[in-house]
Parts: C-alpha cells; structure tokens; sequence
C-alpha cells in the first residue's frame, strides 16, 4: 500500500469558547429562561435557543452537533464569553494529529482563509474546492465535570466533561468537492471521508455522493478507505449516507453517540452483553469489513481482521488521550509520559477480559483521565482517527507493549 493519506472533505474554523458558567446562568436568566421542562429546540435561530440547547445537553451529559440558521447568533454568543480561533474539522484535526507524529498527508477542503494558512503545519498538504476566502465559524462549548448551572429553582449539575458543535457553514453544507481530487485520490494509501453531516439539501447531497463515488474510481486497489461517523445535522441523511457509501468502504469509525443514533436505542457501555450486541447489529446492517468504535472507555474493533487492528487501535486511543489531557499541542513526548503514569480504565478491561477468546473483536483499554484538571473534549474522535490512520499508513509506532491491551485471543 502507498504512503499517502487523503484526509477529507472539510475543514472548519472554530470559535473555541472559554468556559464560564457564571456568564452563562446570567444568560439564562437575561433571556428568560426559568426551567428546562420543555425538549431541547430543534431549530437554533437565536441566543435563547443556543442557550436552551446547551443547557439541554448539559442536563443530560450529552455531546452533540447542531446547525445554527444565523452566524450573528454564533458571533454575540461568543463574544460574551472570549474564545479562541483554531482549526476544526475531522480531516484538520486529524492531519494536525499525524503532524504531531512527524507524518505528512494531504487534507480536502471547502474553504479557506488566512486563519487556515497561518495555522496548517507545513507538512500538511491541501486541496480546496473554494474559489474565494470565507470565514464560516464553529461555536465549540466545552463544559467540565461538576459544572453547576442554576435555572430557576433547579441546579444543572454536569456529570462529565463533554462538548457541543454549533456551525453555521455553508461551504461546509453544500461540501463542494476540488476537481483536483480524482487525480489525488490515485496514489493515496488511506482515505479518509467525512463531513457529510453537515450537509442540508437532499440533491445536493445526492449528486455529492455520486461525485465522491467517482472520484473513489481513482483509488489504488489495495488503498484503505475509511468512513467517520457524525452527528448529521439532518438525522435521515446519515442512513442514506452508511446505506451508499458501505459497499465501498473497508472500515466504518464511530463513537458511541453515533451508534446509539443508527441503532435507535440506547447501548450501555458499561454492560459487555449489550455492548456487543449493538455493535454486532449495526456491523450486520452495514456489511463491511470492519467497524471501529471509539469512547471514552476503550477503543474496539469488529470484524474478520479484528484481530490485525491492535496497532491501529492503540496508536488511535494514546493519541486521542494525549490531546484530552494536552491539548492542541499534544506530542510524542506528551503521549510517552501520559502512558508512563496513566492506568488503563476498568471499564475498558473488563470488556476485554469478556470478549477474551472471541476471534471477532480486538480491544484496546481508554487511559484512565479522570484527574486531568483542564481537559480538551473537542476533537478527540478526530485524534483518534489521525492516529489510526498513521498506524495504518506504517509511519508511525505504536505505544510500547507493556503499555497496551492485547487482543483477545
């Protein structure tokens, strides 16, 4: 296989905000908000329904992705808080992880600006479909563990630390592919594609899967190509994007939100039986070789090949964990020292230690991060997938032995 990984479709730039619950319980009592007994709003097209909906997820202890209809509303809500700008998008993020790792590739995207050129490391290549700058910012919300919300007479108080997407993005929506990508696509090893949850229109996300399809005829035979699972923005395209793109696929990635939400139940993690038998359903639904499924708990593999995926798997999970725990500027000697002092999770190794024997399944053990003070939520699928995808391409090594499962055998 070749060395060449094509991240795509689209990257974002994020409005990154600094946590402050003080601010937003003065924002929920400005705007009137009084109690939560209402569902969380389907359509966010103001300050107060941003509010609500944060609110909503914090309750609940959820991540989640929405689209806001108005980017004024993306501005004032930020600019309460302060925030920071970075690059976003799975394709970014997991580029920037691989170049964390000292390893080049090449990212699709739909915009640009001089945000995107000032922050690209120099050994991540890019090509874009966009014919003008633009700037169509993501509101990140990252709230901690233990975070109290007064509304009313009740208190939120936020079980975890988890993180919330707020785009408003055109480019993004309408995921417009380079005409440069078929010709790119013919000496890739590994593609990477995502993004197509942002999409909003039916036909155009019909004729964008029958161009990506295309474009895919360009791909070396013995290429690996990968989907990320998301959040879609509207919730019966991701079924009709699993449904098209499956036949071509050779291993589908998701977290654990995104599996409850193709299964339409939920699945307790923590609960082995249930666990593997939600991901049993949704990898007969799909017919593809191998599902990856990535948590705050272990990283897993299903599949035929299960069992060739501990390299990928626990490159994946140190990487994501270094950025929990670092940041953005998470790097090798960041992940060496995390694995010289973090334990493994117990709920991550009593999966494996269940499915011990099973040849269908190969388990790595999340660190256990429970005492990181200033954790990063955001981003940390997309880590996980760049590390993934550099153990894949062979350029990068994985954690040392002693410091990673097995798989069962």
């Amino acid at each position: 296989m070749g060395k060449t990984a094509i991240l795509g479709l689209g990257g974002t730039i994020d409005f990154e905000l600094h946590w402050s619950a003080a601010t937003l319980e003065s924002l929920a009592v400005e705007l009137g908000i009084a109690d939560l007994s209402s569902p969380a709003p389907s359509v966010i097209d103001s300050e107060r329904t941003l509010v609500l909906s944060v609110l909503q997820h914090m309750r609940m202890g959820t991540g989640g992705e929405h689209y806001v209809e108005l980017p004024d509303v993306i501005e004032r809500f930020a600019a309460r808080f302060g925030y920071r700008t970075t690059l976003g998008g799975t394709p970014v993020r997991a580029a920037l992880a691989m170049s964390g790792l000292g390893i080049a590739s090449t990212v699709h995207l739909v915009s640009i600006n001089d945000h995107v050129r000032r922050l690209l490391p120099a050994d991540v290549d890019y090509l874009c479909s966009a014919e003008h700058d633009s700037i169509d910012p993501h509101l990140i919300v990252q709230y901690p563990a233990g975070a109290r919300i007064r509304v009313g007479d009740d208190e939120i108080v936020s079980e975890g630390a988890n993180r919330l997407i707020y785009p408003c993005d055109r480019p993004n929506a309408e995921l417009r592919l380079s005409h440069d990508l078929p010709e790119a696509l013919r000496t890739a090893g590994v593609f990477l594609i995502s993004g197509l949850n942002s999409m909003q229109e039916r036909d155009m996300l019909d004729a964008r899967l029958r161009e990506l399809i295309d474009a895919m005829g360009n791909l070396p035979a013995d290429a690996v190509t990968i989907y990320e699972n998301a959040g879609f923005h509207v919730p019966q395209f991701g079924r009709i994007v699993l449904d098209t793109l499956a036949p071509r696929l050779d291993l589908i990635s998701l977290n654990e939100d995104e599996l409850m939400d193709a299964l339409g139940r939920p699945v307790d993690l923590l609960d082995p039986a249930d666990l593997i038998a939600g991901v049993r359903e949704f990898a007969n639904r799909m017919s593809v070789p191998t599902i990856v499924l990535h948590t705050r708990h272990f990283a897993l593999a299903h599949g035929a090949q299960a069992t060739r995926m501990e390299a990928v798997l626990a490159t994946g999970t140190a990487v994501s964990g270094a950025r929990y725990a670092f940041g953005d500027g998470a790097t090798c000697d960041d992940i060496g020292r995390l694995h010289a002092r973090a334990p493994r999770g117990r709920a991550g190794q009593l999966l494996a230690e269940f499915l011990r024997g099973d040849d269908e399944f190969c388990i790595v053990p999340a660190l256990d991060l429970r005492d990181v003070p200033s954790p990063t939520t955001i981003g940390l699928g997309d880590s996980f997938v760049g590390g993934a995808v550099a153990a894949m391409i062979g350029a990068a090594a994985s954690p040392p032995a002693d410091e990673r499962s097995r798989c069962p055998s």
